[in-house]
Parts: C-alpha cells; sequence; structure tokens
C-alpha cells in the first residue's frame, strides 16, 4: 500500500482521490482473501464488481469508482500489461436531472442560514461554485477591484474566472477581517503555516504564511497533516455546510432533496432562463462541453420542454388549432 501511495503522489492525484483509491484496493484485496494483486485476473476483478453490484447493490457511479481503483492498481502501480485490464466495460451511470430550486426556494434556504454558513451558500448561488471549490478558496482569489472570483485548480485541474455578486461583496470584507485576526493570533502562537499546492513551499519558503495565501474559510482548529505532519491551520470541513443546508431546506419547507451542488444548479438554471448565452454560463461553470451545460434547459421554468399540456388549453381548442396558432 506504501508502493500505491508514492505511485498516486507521483502523478500528483488528489488527497481525495488517493484516500478512495487505496480504501478500494484493500476491499479488493480483502476480498479475495489477502492475495497478492499479481496472482489475480479478469474473473478475480470481475467477481468483486459483481460482489458490489449484487450484493452491496452499490450505484454504477461507486461500481465505476472502484473500477478505476483497481486497474490503476494494475496499470501504474504493477505495471501489467496484459490485454485485461483494458478489457472492461465501464457499468453504465443512469441519465439524471439535476436538483434545481427556483429563485424564492434558494432565498428562501439562504435565510435559514447566518454568519459563515450563508456567505459560503451563497458564494455556490451566486457564483456557481463547487463546495470544494468555494472550501478552497484564498484570500488572493478573491478581486474585489474586479468583481470577480478566481477558481484554481477546479475540477479536471483547471482554472477559471466567475463573478462576484455585489450583495455579498461587505459581508465578504467583515469576514475576512475576522480570518485575518485569526491569523494574527496563529503566527504569535508560532503557527500560522496554511498547505501550500506541489512545490510551492519550497519555491517561497515565505508564503505558506502570507495573508494572501490563507483560506477564506479556515477552520476553527489546527489540524496536523496527514502527509507531511506538519500542524496547520486547514479550510472547514465539508460536512459543516452539507449539514447546515440540509437543515435550512428542512426549516424553509422546501420539498425537494436539497444539497449544496443543488445551489450551482440553479445558479447555472437561473442564468439561461434569465436570457444569458449557454456559452457563457458554461464558462462561469467551467465545463470543458458545452453539451453537460445543456442539460440544464431540461429543468428551467417551463416544464415539460416548454409544452402546454392538452389539460391547460382553452375549451374547444385543438391540438391542430394550437400547432396553427389560434
Amino acid at each position: 500500500m506504501d508502493l500505491v501511495r508514492g505511485v498516486l503522489r507521483r502523478k500528483h492525484y488528489s488527497i481525495r482521490t488517493e484516500q478512495s483509491y487505496v480504501d478500494w484496493i484493500k476491499r479488493f484485496i480483502l476480498f479475495h482473501g489477502k492475495r497478492h494483486p499479481a496472482q489475480m485476473d479478469k474473473a478475480d476483478v470481475t467477481a468483486f464488481l459483481t460482489h458490489l453490484a449484487v450484493q452491496r447493490n452499490v450505484a454504477a457511479s461507486t461500481q465505476n469508482q472502484a473500477l478505476s481503483a483497481v486497474l490503476f492498481l494494475y496499470r501504474d502501480v504493477l505495471e501489467v500489461e496484459l490485454g485485461w485490464v483494458e478489457g472492461f466495460e465501464r457499468p453504465k451511470r443512469p441519465a439524471r436531472l439535476p436538483v434545481v430550486l427556483t429563485p424564492a426556494e434558494a432565498r428562501a434556504v439562504l435565510a435559514q442560514l447566518e454568519g459563515t454558513k450563508w456567505l459560503m451558500a451563497s458564494l455556490l448561488y451566486g457564483c456557481g461554485l463547487r463546495l470544494m471549490e468555494c472550501l478552497r478558496l484564498r484570500v488572493k482569489d478573491v478581486d474585489f477591484g474586479y468583481g470577480q472570483v478566481l477558481v484554481r485548480d477546479g475540477k479536471g485541474a483547471k482554472d477559471r474566472v466567475t463573478m462576484l455578486p455585489a450583495a455579498i461583496v461587505e459581508p465578504l470584507k467583515a469576514h475576512l477581517v475576522k480570518v485575518r485576526t485569526l491569523h494574527q493570533r496563529d503566527l504569535e502562537a508560532g503557527y500560522g503555516e496554511v498547505w501550500l499546492p506541489h512545490a510551492l513551499e519550497r519555491k517561497y519558503p515565505r508564503a505558506a504564511r502570507e495573508w494572501v495565501w490563507q483560506y477564506v474559510f479556515p477552520s476553527r482548529k489546527l489540524s496536523t497533516d496527514p502527509r507531511s505532519g506538519a500542524v496547520r491551520r486547514h479550510h472547514l470541513d465539508e460536512d459543516v455546510l452539507q449539514r447546515a443546508v440540509k437543515e435550512a431546506s428542512r426549516n424553509a419547507n422546501v420539498r425537494k432533496p436539497v444539497s449544496c451542488h443543488a445551489f450551482r444548479h440553479s445558479f447555472a438554471t437561473h442564468l439561461l432562463e434569465n436570457g444569458y448565452d449557454i456559452r457563457t454560463v458554461q464558462e462561469l461553470l467551467g465545463h470543458a462541453d458545452v453539451s453537460t451545460t445543456m442539460i440544464y434547459t431540461h429543468v428551467m421554468n417551463k416544464g415539460g420542454r416548454g409544452v402546454k399540456s392538452p389539460l391547460d388549453w382553452p375549451p374547444g381548442q385543438s391540438d391542430g388549432a394550437l400547432s396553427r396558432g389560434v
């Protein structure tokens, strides 16, 4: 497993991917009675995936994740060059429409939040950020002068720019004043460092303590880095906002399965409903393909793709009359 971790880190996989892959590889090995993976073949991998699908009843996305981890083990760690490694057909993921809130529902949920949680949720809805993109924001990424937010190393390791809503400029400035006070106390106590990506810590030895590199939403307590062992102040845990949004949606009586990602879906849908170009929305969301963005056209404010139900036709109006515009 140390070899697996070493390859993952050499290839610059995120710590979340590392934790996930290591966990799946361990489960694969334990499923086969701790046999060494080099002694197993395609049939053993298929048996493990079948177990997940039949006995564990996991979703297709979970099964795909397990397959990716096992294939990484053989292809990148053990460097197996057998044809069966590439011969797997991935489980088909069902097409799902996103959960989208109406503007009134989004405001109702936000009204049930306060403080830092309200500010984070407002960024999700007002900027179209993913949850981890919001939590990983650093002070330098918020540009008040240009009214924009720079998303660094987002999904797919891509950078992008999105707008900074005017409604949260002043609350965000006030929040950063408090964060800077906290950072100053950490420095006085001999801490104040933050994790830096790749080799920036060696290239800029003082950057980890500089204000501009600190997280916009820091954790309330210091923690030990699982890789280096250094004691730092990391960003807030994602569970904090996830639980708060769930509770807020219940208190707002929103009868939809509201998650943090629903704010991002709502951001995109509401922009399209208000006439913004789909290419612009694509850039703001950071989608590589416009077809990904087009899913929001199916959940806009006119249900059924804008088709008028026969139940809503005026008395005496036939389908032919409707098509002629009568």
